[in-house]
């Protein structure tokens, strides 16, 4: 697991006195004058200090090595060596935070836009709060600008982003402005494009390469609102992907697989084949044992080896009715054999492991793994798959 976060940084009196900053990391001594004045130089070893950087970085373990005392500094823990050239990261050094906001070589970076929802879904990993969180967008758009320009792919997350109205419409349009070769991918309930105004307002950004991803757990509408704990959800997400496709904005359809549900994943699957077969992308996708699933395991968990029959009928109806169809976070091993052409290696880097048994897998590289949360709730199916010899 690769940390984001740490309280145990080290800053000297001049970041102190500096204060709060968002900053880009360069690992380039030759990096020209006119941009080393608004970035960080990250020492990684005992070289002398280049000239001209507003802020100095270095890891604990370098600590001895002398800082221009003038200029503000810090010393991070020992676990953030991972981070480099092109990694935008949040310092406040009153606090002796340090926080890993983008990572240049990674393919998993998504900002948290805001805690507040209008679900309360009894499996989510970000259980919502009722708070005034407005400064996480400033932030955010003072972040846009410093990310590199070749990141194929950004996520907004929540919360539910939509309720910030018009502020994220900004960020959106900030991210088609800053970063114009950047896919962009949100998670949002999609109740709030329920009003056709504001789904009007998000395609008339014209972003690029925009994809919604919006949950979908039954074809029953009391189900879906049992899973998402809000009365009258269905019906208003089902609203909000009909407004996104009527202005051509693409939607992906998430679903959980879960307890209450997974007996009717194939008359779910029917459901969209029939009513929503314009969607992009629909995503079958195994539980994360964060947040309010601890609370309601005993209701949601269940073994994968117990609804494959009903999995792989849902995928057939998807895959015949021409939808693009993906299997998130689910191990190879506990799939039936047809459908593992349909598993992508979905969870992000910084919260995958994988298990002792898995170093003896031939099929490793392509598995998803497990959630660093996983904990006790492993399949029974869990097994090596090993290569037949050619």
């Amino acid at each position: 697991m690769i940390p984001l976060r740490a309280r145990s940084v080290i800053f000297n009196e001049a970041a102190v006195a500096a204060g709060p900053r968002i900053i880009r990391l360069s690992t380039n001594t030759e990096r020209p004058s006119p941009l080393r004045s608004n970035e960080a130089f990250f020492a990684r070893f005992r070289d002398p200090w280049p000239d001209g950087f507003s802020w100095y970085v270095a890891l604990a373990g370098d600590s001895a090595i002398e800082m221009p005392p003038e200029i503000p500094g810090a010393a991070l823990p020992a676990e953030f060596a991972y981070l480099g050239d092109g990694d935008v990261i949040s310092l406040e050094p009153s606090a002796g935070i340090v926080r890993v906001l983008f990572r240049k070589s990674s393919s998993y970076n998504h900002f948290l836009l805001t805690e507040r929802c209008n679900n309360s879904c009894l499996m989510c990993s970000q259980p919502p709060r009722a708070v005034q969180d407005g400064w996480i967008v400033d932030e955010i758009l003072e972040a846009l600008p410093l990310i590199d320009r070749s990141a194929a792919e950004i996520g907004f997350t929540g919360g539910e982003p939509t309720l910030l109205g018009d502020r994220f419409i900004e960020l959106v349009r900030a991210t088609e402005s800053y970063l114009p070769n950047t896919a962009l991918h949100i998670l949002s309930n999609g109740r709030s494009f329920a009003k056709d105004g504001f789904a009007a307002l998000l395609a008339a950004v014209r972003h690029h390469d925009l994809m919604i991803g919006i949950p979908l757990y039954s074809d029953l509408p009391h189900e879906h609102d049992y899973v998402v704990q809000a009365d009258g959800a269905f019906d208003e997400t089902i609203r909000g992907i009909l407004n996104l496709k009527q202005h051509h904005v693409r939607v992906e359809l998430r679903v959980v697989l879960q307890r209450p549900t997974t007996k009717r994943l194939p008359d779910l699957a029917r459901f969209i084949a029939r009513n929503l077969l314009f969607v992009d992308h629909v995503a079958l996708m195994a539980l994360e044992i964060t947040g309010f699933a601890k609370a309601n395991l005993d209701r949601l968990w269940i073994d994968p080896m117990e609804y494959g029959r009903e999995l792989q009928s849902a995928v057939g109806v998807l895959s015949r009715a021409g939808i693009r169809t993906s299997i998130y976070n689910s191990q190879l091993c506990v799939l039936p054999k047809d459908l593992h052409h349909f598993a992508r290696r979905s969870i992000s880097d910084w919260k995958q492991q994988y298990l002792p048994v898995c170093d003896q897998c031939s099929a490793r590289e392509r598995c998803a793994g497990f959630f660093e949360t996983s904990g006790t709730k492993i399949s029974q199916g869990i097994a090596p798959i090993i290569a037949e010899a050619a």
